[in-house]
């Protein structure tokens, strides 16, 4: 199936490592030009590189996603590389504190957790989406979680953070709906990877006294396919929505999760 991305311009943030580098390359490899954005440069750049080997252009741009100046200038960059910006994915985002109650959570680290996975979103759709409005057509990608649609224990900042996502999306899918623009999120459960089996995994192993592999049975177990997603998981579900395969659907979460969402 030819999702038709071949050329188009696609702006990704967090890109370096785990889901953000599995997406990047998924898009790579359906002929997308790419503008790749996020704080830590030499880490973006040899996931740039592998991009490249694909033959495909790819740029990176220095950029925090808590500052609006800074989004500006990422449209501003993508603009001058390649003239048009037709795709928009928001990998970049935090895990919060891990393990804590709500009560326990501090101001600091909710406040931290929010700027960086909702006001971070905000900032890069306000900028991209006037070139979208004026070109009559894009689409926008929010990576949320799972969380966010049935909250969790101990994950409270998180949570909060992707309850709230939902509801940025929701509202400038129905804004921009008429300028023939698609704005949606797919919502990743556990995703395999250094930071479920050293962070996540990890917590549990010690609050529970197990090993780090019964605590990644206990994940798994948790959902209807009884297995962990994986980052080309998120990344498949990416590109569909980014694609014309996906023209009718906008407003919507995507759970990439085993079935955890629907139990």
């Amino acid at each position: 199936m030819d999702l038709q991305l071949t050329d188009k311009v696609a702006v990704i943030t967090g890109p370096a490592k785990g889901m953000g580098a599995a997406i990047t390359l998924a898009f790579a490899r359906e002929g997308a030009r790419l503008v790749l954005a996020g704080r830590d440069l030499a880490a973006i750049e040899p996931v740039a590189q592998q991009a490249r080997a694909l033959g495909v252009p790819a740029i990176v741009v220095a950029c925090d996603l808590t500052v609006a100046a800074q989004t500006e200038a990422l449209a501003a960059a993508a603009l001058q590389s390649f003239g048009r910006i037709d795709v928009l994915v928001n990998v970049a985002g935090g895990s919060g504190p891990i393990g804590k109650t709500g009560w326990e959570t501090t101001p600091e680290e909710f406040d931290e957790i929010v700027q960086l996975n909702m006001k971070g979103c905000f900032n890069t759709m306000r900028a991209v989406l006037p070139t979208m409005i004026a070109q009559r057509g894009g689409k926008v990608v929010n990576v949320g979680g799972t969380f966010g649609m049935r909250g969790r224990a101990g994950r409270m900042a998180y949570s909060a953070s992707k309850w709230g996502l939902r509801g940025i999306t929701k509202s400038f899918a129905l804004e921009a709906g008429p300028h023939n623009i698609n704005i949606n999120c797919v919502a990743p459960g556990m995703v395999d990877g250094p930071r479920f089996r050293e962070k996540v995994c990890a917590n549990m192993a010690r609050t529970l006294g197990i090993s780090l592999e019964e605590a990644m049975t206990r994940h798994a177990a948790d959902y209807a396919l009884r297995r962990v997603s994986t980052d080309t998981d998120v990344a498949n579900a990416c590109l569909f929505l980014a694609s014309e395969v996906s023209r009718q659907i906008t407003g919507t979460d995507l759970p990439v999760d085993g079935g955890w969402a629907a139990l």
